[in-house]
């Protein structure tokens, strides 16, 4: 079995590395065409739907774990960017990567990755604005951060693989962590088993994924080599997606810093968002 297991590691692994450094140079390069100092802009202007379409945008662009999308929530805020946009891109950062979501285009299909990009972006915009109209900005903390690089990205080959191989020290190592661990259930786990407790007729799994993905911390690098093995040994799209979002959308590392700047009663609020949008993307999923 072991020997299996490692053939199935070294496969998936190879498959990885040649997707991921193929997508991570090519958007990487194609990142020095985005006009940062506009997206700001439009931001901070009055437009909810120009302001909304920007925070969607910005988070797509910028591929930050959802620790490291605090610091640039506290420097929108600072510059006084509108609260409910904030909030939209605070949601939709962590779960909108371009090139996670291109190697789920590979590995789960082309619907999958549209369906999971268009309900997030929906869901991020629907929770974010109704945070705002519910109250909560007057739970923000004033926080100060310095030292946020906000410089434009230069479209060069350079840049690019430069870039590329910062992404390879940060996120690719989570990326052979999924494949290690799905090789492992491949290979150790019954096809029976995970059908039998963890299919397709088992609804309330996909709130029980919902909430245990926060504490968990698996990101979305890991989830997509997972979630192939997970589905392919019988386990239910839906659950598996519910556990994607809810660990990358919230972590307790992130919560933690979230204290720092937001009042006990908009960090709930978040966890609760997180949960809800983890949930209905998964019912979701039910329905394709």
């Amino acid at each position: 079995m072991v020997g299996k297991i490692l053939q199935d590691f070294i496969s998936i692994a190879i498959e990885l590395t040649a997707l991921f450094i193929g997508i991570s140079f090519l958007v990487s390069l194609l990142q020095g065409l985005i006009p940062y100092q506009k997206l700001n802009k439009y931001l901070s202007g009055r437009n909810t739907f120009i302001g909304v379409i920007a925070a969607i945008a910005f988070a797509f662009i910028t591929p930050f774990c959802s620790c490291s999308t605090i610091r640039v929530v506290v420097n929108l805020l600072n510059k006084k960017v509108r609260f409910g946009i904030v909030m939209v891109f605070l949601f939709a950062s962590p779960v909108l990567d371009p090139t996670i979501i291109t190697l789920m285009a590979t590995m789960l299909g082309v619907k999958v990755a549209i369906v999971y990009t268009l309900v997030t972006s929906i869901l991020s915009i629907i929770i974010g604005l109704l945070l705002e109209n519910l109250g909560f900005e007057s739970a923000v903390k004033r926080v100060t951060m310095t030292g946020f690089d906000e410089k434009e990205i230069k479209f060069s080959f350079k840049e690019a693989i430069k870039e590329t191989m910062s992404l390879m020290k940060t996120v690719y190592p989570y990326l052979l962590i999924g494949a290690a661990i799905g090789s492992i259930i491949h290979e150790a786990v019954p096809t029976d088993w995970i059908m039998t407790y963890l299919g397709d007729d088992k609804w309330w799994l996909v709130p029980i994924a919902a909430v245990i993905g926060i504490p968990l911390y698996i990101r979305i690098s890991t989830m997509i080599p997972l979630s192939q093995i997970l589905i392919a040994k019988g386990m239910a799209f839906p659950p598996v997606m519910a556990l994607m979002i809810g660990s990358t959308g919230a972590s307790l590392p992130e919560i933690a810093l979230l204290n720092s700047i937001f009042q006990k009663r908009l960090v709930s609020a978040f966890i609760v968002s997180v949960v809800l949008m983890a949930s209905i993307s998964g019912f979701l999923f039910y329905l394709i």
